[in-house]
Parts: structure tokens; C-alpha cells; sequence
């Protein structure tokens, strides 16, 4: 039996999101074409050269997820996916370990992502963008009980 492509997409989401240096959340996202060929994957931290809040807290390392984003020195694992994609307009499928935040959903918008799958909700989420724009949204339980 051959294993659920999404399932597994998810489940390196999850590994990647493992290498995330920010206190407050740890997301992994990764982006897939038509031939379900992983195109790039990103994590959430801080940009290249600044200290990791995991060493050295940032502003907005003790608000609750969602919240104090403006403090906040980490880039989402969604912007750091699509800068260290080669051709955006080739990614069919984006897998995260979370719900994209509005701000990424409007950077995923411009790309010629089709599909959107994730594990868990996020506050201020942007399911009415994607619908508006025509990505499909799934919600997946990998670890069903």
C-alpha cells in the first residue's frame, strides 16, 4: 500500500518545522509542483546574521502566538519557503505544519500555488482570501487517534 502523498508532505513539514529557532511557535512549510517534486522548504526565524531568539529573546519572544507580531524578528516558515524557491509560479501545492497568517497568504497568493494543506488552524487565519482567489484549503490530521 502506498502512503498518502499529503501525509507524508505534511510529515516534512513537521521535521522541517523542527529546525525553527522561534520560542514561540515552531511551523515548517514546504512546496510541492504538478509532480508533487518538493521545490523548497522554510522554517521560522530570525533573518540570516541576527542572534536566534532561542539564545537571545527578541521583543516579541514572550507574546502569545499570533499576537506582537510587529516585535517579533522571525520570519514565517511560508516567506522563508517561497524566497528559497526557485520559480514560484511552478508550486502547485503548499503543505504547513500551521495555517498561514493573512501575511503570508498574501505572498501566496502571487505564486501559482493551487492547493494549501495544513495541520493546525491559526488565529486571523486567511481561509476567505484563499477561497476568494481560488486555492483550495485542507486541513489534515497526520496523527489520527
Amino acid at each position: 500500500m502506498t502512503r498518502d502523498f499529503d501525509v507524508y508532505a505534511l510529515e516534512i513539514a513537521k521535521l522541517v518545522a523542527s529546525r525553527g529557532t522561534c520560542p514561540r511557535r515552531q511551523v515548517g512549510c514546504i512546496t510541492v509542483d504538478k509532480y508533487k517534486k518538493i521545490l523548497s522548504t522554510g522554517y521560522n526565524g530570525v533573518p540570516s546574521g541576527y542572534p536566534h531568539c532561542i539564545e537571545t529573546p527578541c521583543g516579541g519572544h514572550a507574546e502569545k502566538s499570533g499576537l506582537g507580531l510587529d516585535m517579533c524578528m522571525a520570519t514565517h516558515a511560508e516567506q522563508n519557503a517561497l524566497l528559497q524557491c526557485h520559480d514560484v509560479s511552478q508550486i502547485e501545492t503548499i503543505y504547513c505544519t500551521t495555517m498561514p497568517c493573512i501575511h503570508c497568504a498574501k505572498l501566496i497568493c502571487n505564486t501559482g500555488t493551487k492547493r494549501v494543506v495544513f495541520m493546525d488552524p491559526y488565529k486571523g487565519s486567511a481561509a476567505d482570501l484563499f477561497l476568494s482567489v481560488g486555492i483550495a484549503l485542507d486541513q489534515r490530521n497526520i496523527n489520527p487517534d
